[in-house]
């Protein structure tokens, strides 16, 4: 949703910061600032106040990351027989800072979240820092309300599980092609029972990233919900991310179910991909707002995005396993010409997955992945391999090396290592410090 009533520009970023700022809060870990002054708490960073009106963490996240996309096909061809050539990259960025910090107020129960965050690969455009964040107060176990910045809850990496991937800072192609994004609202999450817990969340839009206020319309129909099953253990490790670093001697089981639903149109869009940008797109990659996309004077300016997510997940003794599937559904197109479209309804589904094991407890990880999107405009698939070495025995400091095979890749962006359209090969390597 959302219509422009101005020049288009990137005036405020938010989608990314909460992607590396959401870990400790959404998780409900022990975020409170209980340490005394100076204390570290790993991943919760430094105490640096600690008061009966208050308390105040300080942590830092930050990686060093190479790229080489030197073994992609330098061209590419769509489903409309439009060929492209990509600007393969090779490059060192110092890709993102963030600054987070968090506590309480008054009364432990209000937390909040605010931080500093760079997308450094995206010097020299707008927006590249930003400054933002969240409130929340946990009333009890069964209800937290919050508002600001948040993801939409409509597949298990915008469950606030970041940066606890085996990918490290980007995920396999299905999950980037179908899931929802982050945005500001409101929201409540809490436990239903022992072991199931819920997710909702009520949004100005699809994606707020390179959306300004003055681009939104009066609708608020964006609704996102995760319902959240641990059927065997009640918990599913560090912050529900994916990989067994916490070698459970228990079978360790998940499994969750999402729906979003949002009405979106051109204006309301992201229009770069310079960021962490989710835009509805074909699957060979083209924005289904693009002009003329399906004909000569044709043009969509709205649509209905909606889509479902299955996920279900184990981890024992070092060993991961982790499938998601995707339904996704758009209809309600609208626009100059769209009466004409043999069509009424894009469909696509797909799904990924991922498995690892700590071949060195707590110290070496291996791990795959593979995932595909199945729809009218193409099939892109990616598969991967890659290490991650965690040389101090924890989540704090972390150095991932990964080879990656894209098939005609429907996303990609200035911090993601894939390209739009991108076949072939990349490999990357980041280090990265989160502590």
């Amino acid at each position: 949703m959302g219509r422009l009533r101005g020049a288009c520009g990137i005036a405020f970023v938010v989608a990314a910061s909460f992607l590396v700022a959401a870990p400790c809060l959404a998780q409900g870990d022990d975020d409170e600032g209980t340490g005394e002054f100076g204390e570290y708490h790993p991943n919760r960073g430094f105490t640096v106040a600690n008061t009966d009106k208050g308390a105040l963490n300080i942590r830092i996240f930050t990686y060093v990351r190479y790229l080489n996309q030197k073994g992609l096909d330098a061209t590419t061809t769509d489903s409309f027989g439009q060929t492209d050539t990509l600007d393969r990259r090779q490059d060192i960025q110092l890709q993102k800072v963030t600054i987070n910090f968090q506590g309480w107020l008054m009364d432990p129960k209000l937390r909040y979240l605010l931080y500093v965050w760079t997308s450094n690969t995206s010097q020299g455009q707008g927006a590249q820092v930003v400054v933002g964040g969240n409130v929340s107060y946990a009333f009890n176990p069964y209800i937290t309300l919050g508002g600001g910045i948040d993801a939409l809850p409509g597949v298990r990496a915008t469950e606030g599980n970041f940066p606890f991937w085996l990918t490290g800072d980007n995920r396999l192609i299905a999950d980037e092609f179908f899931r929802p994004s982050y945005t500001m609202g409101v929201w409540a999450r809490g436990k239903v029972v022992d072991r199931l817990s819920y997710r909702l969340m009520l949004g100005n839009n699809l994606s707020q990233l390179g959306i300004d206020a003055g681009q939104l319309d009066d609708d608020l129909n964006t609704v996102a919900a995760a319902l959240i099953w641990l059927p065997t253990t009640g918990e599913f490790g560090t912050a529900g991310g994916f990989g067994d670093f916490d070698t459970h001697e228990e079978v360790a089981t998940r499994l969750a179910a999402h729906f979003t639903s949002s009405g979106e149109d051109r204006q309301g869009q992201p229009n770069t991909d310079a960021f962490e940008n989710v835009q509805i797109r074909l699957s060979d990659g083209n924005p289904i707002f693009t002009p003329g996309l399906f004909g000569p004077g044709i043009q969509v300016e709205d649509a209905t995005y909606r889509m479902f997510c299955a996920d279900g997940g184990i981890k024992h003794r070092g060993f991961s396993l982790d499938a998601e599937f995707y339904w996704r559904w758009v209809d309600e197109l609208l626009g100059p010409g769209t009466e004409t479209l043999p069509f009424d309804q894009l469909t696509d589904h797909g799904f990924q997955l991922q498995a690892s094991a700590m071949v060195m407890p707590k110290l070496l990880q291996l791990y795959a992945g593979w995932s595909k999107v199945f729809g009218d405009y193409g099939e892109p698939w990616d598969s991967r391999f890659g290490a991650n070495w965690q040389p101090w025995k924890n989540h704090v400091v972390r150095w991932n090396l990964e080879y990656l095979h894209t098939h005609h890749s429907p996303v990609g962006g200035l911090s993601l290592p894939t390209q739009v359209g991108g076949t072939g090969d990349i490999v990357y390597s980041s280090f990265q410090i989160n502590f």
